[in-house]
């Protein structure tokens, strides 16, 4: 995984913002991470559209371990590694935010490796 170019949290738009544009096995990935005072908003592609957009929450309940909530809202509902990408996000952004998560993956290659990938490259440029 090589970043080809990364920039900082940008102060002219009026949302916290990051860009990156990297190389995920062989693929040209671009990554945008957005800080909305109610989500954030995660959006990742390979192939120059948004893809599957899927949202992720942490329940809020009396019991100690926390639950998480992972839905389909638009795109592929059959690929549990999808489902499984927003559910490590949401448990990592759950840590330091109570904002939940929606996520649009465009992805030519859905592989768990692509997908670790992916997770490490959004959590190294977190806003949260």
């Amino acid at each position: 995984m090589e970043i080809i170019s990364n920039s900082c949290p940008s102060t002219h738009f009026p949302v916290a913002h990051k860009a990156i544009s990297l190389d995920i096995k062989g693929n040209k990935t671009d990554i945008v991470i957005c800080k909305y005072d109610d989500n954030f908003l995660v959006m990742v592609t390979q192939i120059g559209c948004m893809g599957s957009i899927l949202r992720a929450r942490k329940e809020e309940s009396v019991s100690v371990d926390p639950t998480f909530n992972v839905s389909v809202v638009f795109g592929k509902r059959d690929e549990p590694y999808l489902l499984a990408c927003a559910r490590q996000l949401i448990e990592n952004i759950s840590c330091g935010s109570s904002r939940p998560l929606v996520l649009s993956l465009g992805l030519k290659d859905h592989s768990p490796g692509t997908l670790k990938d992916v997770i490490s490259a959004v959590i190294d440029n977190r806003l949260w």
